[in-house]
């Protein structure tokens, strides 16, 4: 499906979610996130941020009040504790990070706020290996996958055993990412996009670059979630 327009409309720049929550990943670890379900949502939209990042990422706040805007909700994660964040190995231990989202996934699966709600993953960076890598894991359970600026070439031989709709986002001007992202998106055998927003770099720093990217995003995920 084509997805990129010739200008992104602009996007109201909404406050960050303020439900706080935890969830238990075993071991005593609790993984601190922001929750957000508005009204009538059909579908909630996890995110995984990348390396170095968090739950407070102001690209990631940005895309997610987009999507509430759309009336999606949303969780915003820290995969990893302060302490794990601090170790430069764990932060690329794409193994770890999917497990702790699939950990996620089942907790909203079980939660009264979003049990009947569709899931989606937005990935960034390392994030978006270990969505596509919790994807397989959780089968159909994961109703479409979105990666922005993302690394899903550290998901490997896994590529090709992902069933889950799949949008990658890449800058224009993000180059050896760009083509990490074109290797990996011809090992993919789901059903799957490739949209390069012109002249934006790893941060879609631009003007108008991230507008893009949540536009493009909401379009993909609302496409899943109303199906």
């Amino acid at each position: 499906m084509k997805l990129l327009g010739n200008s992104a409309d602009t996007l109201p720049r909404l406050k960050p979610a303020r439900t706080s929550i935890q969830i238990e990943a075993g071991n005593g670890i609790r993984l601190d996130g922001s929750l957000n379900v508005p009204d009538g949502a059909k579908g909630i939209v996890l995110f995984a941020h990348g390396s170095g990042s968090s739950r407070h990422s102001p690209r990631n706040v940005f895309v997610a009040g987009a999507l509430r805007s759309s009336n999606l909700a949303t969780l915003l994660l820290d995969l990893l504790t302060r302490d794990e964040d601090i170790d430069f190995e764990a932060r690329f231990d794409i193994a770890l990070l999917a497990e702790r989202l699939c950990i996620a996934t089942r907790w909203l699966m079980a939660d009264d706020r979003t049990k009947s709600l569709k899931i989606g993953y937005f990935g960034a960076s390392t994030g978006a290996a270990a969505a596509i890598n919790a994807a397989i894991e959780m089968g159909d359970t994961v109703a479409s996958i979105v990666s922005r600026g993302g690394r899903p070439d550290l998901s490997g031989n896994n590529l090709g055993r992902l069933k889950t709709p799949t949008l990658f986002i890449v800058g224009g001007a993000d180059g050896v990412v760009l083509d990490l992202n074109r290797m990996a998106f011809a090992r993919l055998l789901c059903e799957k996009d490739l949209v390069i927003v012109p002249r934006a770099t790893h941060l879609f720093e631009e003007p108008g670059a991230l507008e893009e990217v949540a536009k493009l995003a909401t379009i993909w995920f609302k496409n899943y979630f109303d199906k």
